[in-house]
């Protein structure tokens, strides 16, 4: 079967790590070295679109358009994106699309970070000297993109931040599979333990040093707990320098440009969807309606079952997100022949905030390459297990078009609960996670109440405000127990 020359095709995959400090080293730099890496120059000056995912490290007003100066892509369009670690993903789906119809010939989709430098130039009490772009260059299209993850019930009780949210998941995913506090740290330890050995693995993770479960799961003055039963070793490491590129463009256009067809990988189908924005809507905390449909609607998109696929990639910000969408999509958790990770995870290979995704993507395209004939799966998340992009890729020729789909529609019509935010009264806890001071004592704790014990309960969210109340839910399992609710969102163990 002839190819079709709008064929979307991946060529380009690069990543960058910077572990020596150089304060003179800015995010776009990142970006730039990322781009060499990918391509040479001749593809990059081809490129005509780029496309950046959103960055923390420092506010640009259009990075893209500086990205472009310093590849000598002149007459490339530039876009940003709002926040959200599902965004690589996304723009890939979009940048084939794009390809598919026309839009675009070779887009370019970067991110980078270097918040470990900027944090240390803070600590020193410097600031960081890095470009600044004036009001005369117009703010990226896109950069206002995204819908908040906090609403009026988390707002109320200061439930702020994923290291508190996802903590709320874990203890969730716990009681649902009705294990100890113990079975389930030691159990979440060896995931992440058979993380870190794929990172010692991959060239490109920030950390390549192979850990054992307890010392991932057990806390010590190097591993302290940030909140429970996370300690620091199951939270992403955003303390990274960090960048990626990808380059996507056409097969004519690939040919064109004499790129060798053992580095074509061809992106095969793609969906996205989100979850409940309001956390305290979800029907329950241990489900993603989202990655359940959207992931199998990609996979049947490019006419795969999920045991066709050979190399994983699942967003892996905390345990909670991989034990939710290895379940959710039919996928074996701690299956040595088959890691839900080819880079090792946030943790280990590197989180760098929104950008993730691009370096997962980058080291799946490496390793499809050196397996040829193989199938990979991309998973992509943002927010509080919010927001949901796909990706299916190969090495052969694909058999029909690039296919995407928004599921949003089937998972609309999914079950949710009923979220309230003034309510007061006798509940039960659903779920909870007690954020810790650094010398390990319980600071407050956080509560998913449910106001009765029907299946169809309604949820509010509450706070346990005082130390010593909290510690309580520390020390034994309170999964189910009897909780008073003030209308202020305070609450008390009854």
């Amino acid at each position: 079967m002839p190819l079709d020359p709008r064929t979307p095709v991946l060529v380009g995959y690069g990543q960058v790590n910077q572990h020596t400090e150089d304060p003179s080293v800015e995010p776009v730099d990142l970006m730039a070295a990322a781009a060499r890496e990918a391509a040479d120059p001749r593809v990059l000056e081809a490129v005509d679109a780029v496309r950046v995912v959103n960055l923390l490290s420092w506010r640009y007003r259009d990075p893209g358009l500086l990205l472009a100066q310093r590849i000598r892509a002149d007459k490339a369009e530039t876009r940003y994106t709002g926040i959200g670690g599902n965004v690589p993903q996304t723009l890939v789906n979009l940048a084939c699309l794009d390809i598919q119809q026309g839009r675009a010939d070779v887009v370019l989709i970067a991110g980078a970070e270097t918040w470990r430098t900027r944090s240390r130039l803070r600590a020193a009490g410097k600031k960081a000297q890095w470009t600044k772009q004036d009001d005369s260059v117009p703010i990226a299209p896109g950069a206002d993109d995204g819908v908040p993850m906090a609403g009026p019930a988390e707002i109320r009780i200061n439930l702020d931040r994923p290291a508190y949210v996802y903590p709320m998941f874990e203890q969730a995913v716990r009681i649902a599979a009705r294990e100890t506090t113990d079975e389930h740290r030691r159990r979440i330890g060896e995931l992440w333990s058979q993380f870190s050995a794929v990172a010692a693995t991959n060239p490109h993770a920030w950390s390549r040093e192979p850990l054992a479960a307890e010392q991932i799961w057990r806390p010590s003055p190097n591993n302290r707990m940030i909140s429970w039963p996370y300690t620091k070793l199951m939270n992403s490491n955003n303390m990274v320098d960090q960048g990626a590129v990808l380059i996507l463009t056409s097969a004519e256009k690939a040919t064109y440009l004499q790129i060798p067809s053992d580095r074509w990988v061809f992106p095969y189908a793609g969906a996205d969807s989100h979850d409940t924005y309001a956390i305290g809507e979800r029907a329950e905390f241990s489900t993603s309606p989202a990655i359940r449909i959207a992931g199998k609607r990609a996979l049947e998109l490019a006419g795969a079952g999920v045991d066709d696929v050979e190399l994983v990639d699942v967003y892996s910000c905390f345990p909670s997100a991989v034990q939710i969408a290895a379940r959710e999509l039919g996928l074996p958790i701690g299956d040595p022949d088959r890691p839900l990770t080819v880079t090792g995870g946030l943790t280990f290979a590197g989180g760098p905030w929104n950008n993730y995704v691009t370096h997962s993507i980058a080291t799946m395209a490496e390793q499809l390459v050196s397996k040829p004939g193989t199938l990979g799966l991309i998973t992509a998340n943002g927010g509080y297990l919010t927001k949901h992009s796909f990706g299916v890729y190969g090495t052969r020729p694909p058999e029909h078009e690039f296919r995407w789909e928004d599921v949003q529609p089937a998972v609309d019509r999914e079950p949710t609960r009923t979220a309230l935010v003034d309510w007061s009264g006798t509940g039960t806890v659903e779920s909870w996670t007690t954020p810790v001071d650094r010398d390990g004592r319980a600071e407050k704790a956080f509560l998913a109440v449910r106001t009765s014990q029907d299946a169809d309960a309604a949820r509010v969210l509450a706070v346990i405000p005082t130390a010593d109340e909290a510690e309580a839910t520390v020390t034994g399992d309170i999964a189910g127990a009897a909780v008073q609710v003030r209308p202020d969102g305070t609450a008390s163990l009854r």
